[in-house]
């Protein structure tokens, strides 16, 4: 007869991160023709909360819209006001139509904004630019 070798189940257990408390951050807001992205970071850089409008459940064009930005930005404020936000500086690139709605987003609600600033990239003369689009 061959012996049998009971194998013991082991569970690991994985202990949940804790979660440090953040009272100052910055809010990134990327706003393309596509899509608006709402990054929310601590001092250090760090994502803590985040949201787009494909996320949010809009779907095509409707993603690109100024409405599908503002409930991006309260999405992820409220995801962030939970780890205690408060004070904030605000970052806007891109060029689409979501982003003055988003920043309005953010100025409605008891946030402490302390700057808003523009960091879109500008060419000033480097590479060449693309092709008029013939429609």
């Amino acid at each position: 007869m061959a012996k049998e070798t009971a194998k013991k189940t082991v569970k690991k257990v994985v202990k949940k991160k804790s979660k440090i408390p953040v009272h100052s951050g910055s809010i990134y807001i990327q706003s393309t023709f596509n899509n608006t992205i709402i990054s929310i970071t601590d001092e250090k850089g760090g994502v803590i909360s985040w949201a787009t409008s494909g996320a949010l459940g809009f779907k095509g064009a409707k993603k690109a819209t100024p409405y599908a930005a503002q409930l991006a930005a309260a999405s992820a404020i409220e995801k962030a006001k939970v780890r205690g936000l408060a004070k904030v500086r605000v970052f806007v690139c891109g060029v689409g139509s979501g982003r003055e709605a988003a920043v309005r987003a953010i100025t409605n609600t008891d946030l402490e904004v302390s700057s808003i600033k523009d960091i879109t990239p500008i060419p000033h003369n480097g590479c060449r630019a693309k092709k008029p689009r013939r429609v």
